[in-house]
């Protein structure tokens, strides 16, 4: 079998000449590949911003290109598909506090400021790349077709085009002008590095757009937190609640909505348990009657802005999922931990330590959505690898090997 021995060994590259992935080889139990590339991701994130660090890659040119497009009023786009979709409005929430700090536009909807479309939604709007956006595309092998139909538009348009991907040669860097690649691929379907890479490509350009390091040994030492014995336990504990709900609400807010979706996306793929996305504010408004004691319910809160508010309506969510009885659990930052009572949380919670630092100021934390959407990405994906565990399923194919989800995937086209 191939197994990983060292979760510190760089991860292989996308083949050359470029190929997308085969579905992976087979593994009858743990650890599965999403196991190892949740493993590998702490040492991954260090190399990755290492690399991204340099003063002329495609990191830096990319944040020139922003910086420029910003001051002539024109917005920069970020698209993708599925993960990558995940992962693009993950890269929007870095650059606003990256383009915030150097002074730039960076308010949603304001002239210049970033923002986030769905790769087909972006394709098939003409008026997505008015001429001097830069669109930046994210996809982690590079073939996805309505990220590469979204940049080959964009351009036509005229707009600059750039990719977050972990290979300079596949077809869609092949589309556009500036190129960041992460170089290291993930090895299972159930995409985990997928997710984290262009976090870590969007910390580096927002590092190079507002003159502040990114610290890789803070983000290697946050990564890997959520992998001491302990919160592997923890997170052991909080799958076997969840094993045998009817379904999945997962409840995000600010710079913990990518990761609430990508928590659903990752359950139902990986777990085969059908799960939705809720924002804070929008699951006390009638969604509660979709819910029930066969219902469970994970919230996601890390986001350090406007915190006394986001606990506020947290708690009151909180609070109406005790009295309809559901299982419900969470993914807290330290600080929230200390202020949600552990009555909320019966299934469990999951606890993400304190890795942001003050604004404008330099050291070995992080900027806070990187250290917010960096400190949830293990946790909301062990937590995926447990419930499969518990569920006796194999995450790796996302159920490419079952022949009807075979057919179902070639019906789609």
């Amino acid at each position: 079998m191939d197994f990983r021995t060292d979760p510190d060994a760089p991860l292989p590259p996308a083949p050359d000449p470029w190929a997308g992935s085969d579905i992976p080889s087979r593994r009858d139990g743990p650890p599965f590949h999403m196991t190892e590339m949740i493993e590998a991701e702490p040492a991954m994130a260090a190399r990755i911003l290492e690399r991204l660090a340099a003063a002329h890659g495609g990191a830096a040119e990319l944040a020139d290109e922003i910086r420029a497009t910003a001051l002539r009023g024109a917005p920069t786009v970020v698209t993708g598909c599925g993960t990558s979709e995940h992962g693009a409005l993950a890269v929007v929430e870095v650059l606003r506090e990256a383009m915030r700090t150097a002074g730039l536009p960076w308010r949603l909807g304001e002239p210049g400021g970033p923002v986030a479309v769905q790769a087909l939604e972006g394709a098939l709007d003409d008026g997505l790349a008015v001429d001097g956006a830069v669109v930046i595309g994210v996809s982690h092998e590079g073939g996805t077709w309505a990220t590469n139909l979204a940049l080959e538009r964009s351009q036509a348009a005229g707009a600059r085009t750039a990719l977050l991907t972990c290979s300079d040669h596949s077809p869609g860097a092949a589309l556009v002008d500036i190129v960041v690649a992460t170089q290291e691929q993930d090895q299972s379907w159930c995409h985990t590095v997928g997710y984290v890479s262009p976090i870590l490509a969007a910390a580096a350009v927002g590092a190079h757009l507002s003159a502040e390091t990114v610290d890789p040994g803070a983000a290697r030492a946050l990564l890997a937190a959520s992998l001491t014995g302990e919160a592997i336990a923890a997170t052991e504990r909080l799958a076997q609640a969840l094993a045998n709900v009817d379904r999945l609400i997962v409840v995000g807010s600010g710079t913990d909505r990518p990761a609430a979706r990508e928590l659903v996306l990752k359950v139902e793929e990986g777990a085969h348990l059908g799960s939705a996305m809720r924002d804070l504010e929008t699951v006390l408004h009638g969604h509660l009657a979709g819910m029930d004691a066969r219902t469970g319910l994970v919230l996601i809160l890390t986001d350090p802005s406007r915190a006394d508010e986001r606990l506020a309506r947290a708690t009151g969510v909180l609070r109406a999922a005790a009295e309809i009885g559901t299982t419900t659990g969470a993914i807290l930052a330290a600080a929230y931990a200390e202020q949600v009572p552990a009555d909320l949380t019966p299934a469990g919670r999951l606890v993400v330590p304190d890795a942001t630092r003050a604004p404008g100021l330099q050291g070995s934390a992080l900027p806070g959505a990187v250290a917010s959407l960096l400190g949830t990405a293990v946790p909301l994906q062990l937590l995926t690898e447990r419930l499969a565990r518990a569920r006796n399923i194999n995450p790796d194919p996302i159920r490419r090997d079952d022949p009807v989800y075979l057919r179902a995937a070639e019906a789609a086209g």
